[in-house]
């Protein structure tokens, strides 16, 4: 694995891990919340003007980008342009990506910005070609990501 892809699955994984904080019942401690933040948007900034050597590997920098960015609280004014270069990044990647895990996660978490519908029927097309009885912990989880957002659209809008 190259480091750029390493880079790239760690940022996932911190961003998971901030989105997730304290979900699992343990106490959040405001040193370790502000850490994990700054630590999400540092890294999210230092990979951002990356590129994939191919296109899962750009996939991959991509979707940590665009969870690096949802997860931190923090913004040096520039965080929702950033966004936006990301969203327009994977457009072109979901055009070359082949039906699999990384596809569903990129359509998912790409629906949580822009709500487009053809993303979600995309997404729910590649889950319906799975084999229900053998799923991977994170096949279960993305599918469960996406009924939360679908059953829970715009969460922070005032509609």
């Amino acid at each position: 694995m190259n480091d750029l892809l390493s880079c790239a699955l760690e940022l996932q994984h911190l961003a998971h891990e901030l989105m997730y904080l304290g979900m699992d019942g343990a106490p959040i401690y405001s040193d370790d919340f502000s850490r994990l933040n700054k630590d999400v948007l540092i890294k999210s900034d230092s990979l951002f003007l990356s590129k994939g050597l191919n296109i899962e590997e750009e996939a991959n920098l991509c979707l940590a980008l665009l969870m690096g960015y949802n997860a931190t609280i923090y913004d040096n004014g520039d965080k929702e342009q950033k966004k936006q270069v990301v969203l327009d990044r994977i457009s072109d990647v979901l055009k070359q990506l082949p039906a699999s895990l990384l596809k569903v996660r990129l359509l998912t978490y790409c629906y949580g910005e822009v709500y487009e519908e053809s993303m979600v029927q995309e997404a729910h097309a590649v889950i319906d070609s799975w084999d229900k009885t053998i799923l991977t912990i994170e096949q279960k989880e993305i599918i469960e990501g996406l009924r939360n957002i679908e059953d829970n659209p715009y969460p922070f809008e005032e509609i």
